[in-house]
């Protein structure tokens, strides 16, 4: 099986590292163009999984959540890299003036942290993805 047949049913990482390890692997596995929709409570590893995610891309800066810029470019190796934190977003209104569309040039990857918030923005090609914590400190990562 590969990566997005795993994720789809469903895998545990025990560690920060196993997280980023998980998303750096699902970076290779993405279309040149991808969006994906972080699902999940507050510190269950979506930042950790967005720092996988810029790993697998070629990305060398420090990514933090950008919840009080609400998004931040990364140029990879051989994409680009927003990361853009909803959570602080009241409606869908909101995210237009924020001119996102200007760094989405191909091919890119997308992650929306706290998708919920950006209504019918999403394209319907988006990939979900739900982040929980199971048993302690372990994370469970599922891609639906």
């Amino acid at each position: 099986m590969n990566i997005c047949d795993n994720l789809r049913q469903g895998i545990t990482t025990e560690s920060a590292a196993q997280t980023r390890a998980l998303a750096a692997e699902l970076a290779a596995a993405l279309p040149a163009d991808a969006t994906l929709a972080l699902h999940g409570d507050m510190g269950v590893g979506k930042t950790t999984f967005v720092q996988g995610l810029a790993q697998g891309l070629g990305v060398h800066e420090q990514v933090t959540s950008p919840t009080f810029a609400i998004y931040s470019v990364y140029q990879g190796a051989a994409r680009r890299l927003v990361h853009l934190d909803a959570y602080r977003l009241e409606n869908e209104r909101q995210i237009e003036p924020l001119l996102l569309e200007e760094f989405l040039i191909s091919p890119w990857c997308l992650a929306v942290e706290w998708p919920e918030k950006t209504g019918a923005w999403l394209p319907p090609e988006a990939w979900h993805l739900t982040l929980s914590i199971v048993e302690g400190d372990k994370h469970r990562l599922v891609l639906r």
